[in-house]
């Protein structure tokens, strides 16, 4: 006996193992097979244990009441006798709770029971030794859930009957009673109408779907494939329903957005995009505020989304496209040496390069040479340097605006290097200067230019600071 119930501990462990998340399903056809036990309850007062075994077939036909019908086969044993029990019931199952994968219930029914005296006592009336006769059996159980559709389940309870001779002896009027259990499995079948998967769908919903009716989530989005229909009306096969690079779990509960509207702040780029190739905000067309959809900025203008004043001259993105019709991309537009902020501050016109600046006389005579001062080259080089614009837009302004003025551009060195060396580079970098000013659109015959070297410093070689000095461009009025 021992070795059986060894057996079937076993077996019901490795079977936990395996559990798997489903949910017991309370609907459709299960049957069951279990093992256990009989006590007596009669006028004998030592009662043995004795074998039950019970197999059933039972239908969930309403949430939470199920039907069954069991066949059983048992012993009931005492002082001096030992009878055969062969119950066939019908039961009414009521389990109005399931916490997740228990489900505890109350049974109550009413079936026929037959029984053969095996062995009679010495007391026994001469009563038959087999008869058929009423039982009604009452009890509790309880379901665990191991993995899809098989149950360990245990129940237990108490068989009234209608006969005193079970035992074989009639003392008194009390009827021959018994108490029983089982312990075994039980394999549940599904009807359409269950949800084993706890998603919201049906069984048939779901095969009309063609999503797993034993996955909530089927296609791995992080929304239950209910949620997906009735709440969101995405698709549950789908882990991007709308195509935007989002799943549809981090559109509805991460972003906010629209998981079946591609575009939802509706500014020309997809939500996808905005998160993860802009970093602008998919549920607002305009991230940076400053007067462009973030579609415009990117596709259109192809200025920064995330930046108000791409260029940095003052003026936002939207004001310079809409307002002012200046590039949002270049910090002054018409070249003119001023900013397209500043000129709007100053009352000027930021398309017109030539109102840059107020027109100034030029207080030079000829012959009289004036040091720019900030034209800068790279060392050793005729580059010029970034920082040298803004003296340039001044010398170009003055030259623009007084057509009449002819100048010689002439280049000094400082003492360092050979004098033909020096020659060359100074030479190379008042051409540079020249270039410059004929880019802008200075005639090329109103400038010469001339190479000095090392001649004429204008303070002492000795320190870096003179040697800084003595490398300059000097503009020497011709005309």
């Amino acid at each position: 006996m021992r070795y059986r119930w060894l057996l079937i501990v076993v077996i019901l462990c490795c079977l936990s193992w395996v559990r798997t998340n489903a949910q017991i399903s309370k609907t459709g056809v299960s049957v069951g097979l279990g093992y256990g036990g009989n006590f007596g309850d009669t006028e004998v007062r030592d009662r043995l244990y004795r074998f039950n075994a019970r197999a059933f077939v039972r239908y969930g036909f309403i949430d939470p009441l199920q039907g069954e019908l069991g066949f059983g086969v048992g012993r009931l044993a005492g002082d001096g006798y030992q009878t055969l029990l062969v119950p066939i019931e019908a039961r009414i199952l009521y389990d109005p709770f399931t916490f997740a994968s228990w489900n505890p219930y109350v049974y109550g029914g009413i079936g026929a029971l037959y029984f053969r005296n095996e062995e009679t006592p010495s007391l026994a009336n001469g009563v038959p030794s087999t008869n058929w006769t009423g039982v009604v059996p009452v009890g509790v159980g309880l379901q665990y859930l191991l993995k899809d559709r098989i149950l360990l389940e245990a129940s237990g309870g108490y068989n009234f009957t209608f006969s005193d001779s079970i035992n074989a002896i009639i003392l008194d009027s009390k009827k021959d009673n018994y108490w029983s259990f089982v312990v075994g499995l039980t394999v549940t079948g599904e009807s359409g109408n269950a949800d084993p998967d706890g998603d919201g769908l049906s069984n048939d919903e779901e095969n009309r779907l063609g999503t797993d009716p034993h996955k909530a989530d089927t296609d791995g989005d992080g929304l239950t494939d209910g949620e997906e229909v009735n709440r969101y009306h995405t698709d549950p096969l789908k882990v991007d329903s709308d195509g935007d690079g989002l799943s549809d779990g981090d559109e509805v509960h991460k972003y906010k957005t629209d998981p079946n509207n591609k575009d939802t702040d509706g500014d020309g780029i997809s939500d996808g995009d905005e998160v993860l190739k802009y970093k602008t905000d998919p549920l607002n067309k305009d991230t940076d505020g400053d007067g462009l959809s973030d579609g415009e900025e990117v596709m259109t203008y192809h200025t920064d989304p995330l930046n108000k004043d791409t260029d940095g001259d003052g003026l936002s993105d939207g004001d310079e496209v809409h307002k002012y019709h200046t590039d949002p991309l270049k910090k002054d537009t018409d070249g003119g040496g001023v900013n397209d902020g500043d000129e709007i501050t100053n009352g000027t016109n930021p398309l017109d390069p030539k109102d840059d600046f107020k027109k100034e006389e030029l207080k030079v005579e000829i012959g009289q040479a004036i040091v720019l001062q900030g034209v800068e080259f790279e060392t050793g080089k005729a580059d010029l340097t970034p920082q040298s614009e803004d003296t340039l837009a001044k010398a170009y302004n003055t030259l623009n605006q007084n057509p009449e003025i002819e100048v010689e551009i002439q280049g000094y060195t400082d003492n360092v290097g050979s004098k033909s060396f020096n020659k060359k580079l100074s030479l190379a970098r008042a051409n540079a200067v020249k270039d410059w000013l004929v880019k802008k659109g200075i005639a090329a015959d109103r400038v010469q230019t001339k190479g000095l070297g090392s001649d004429k410093p204008i303070a002492p070689n000795t320190t870096p600071e003179g040697r800084q000095k003595n490398r300059r461009i000097e503009f020497l009025r011709t005309k």
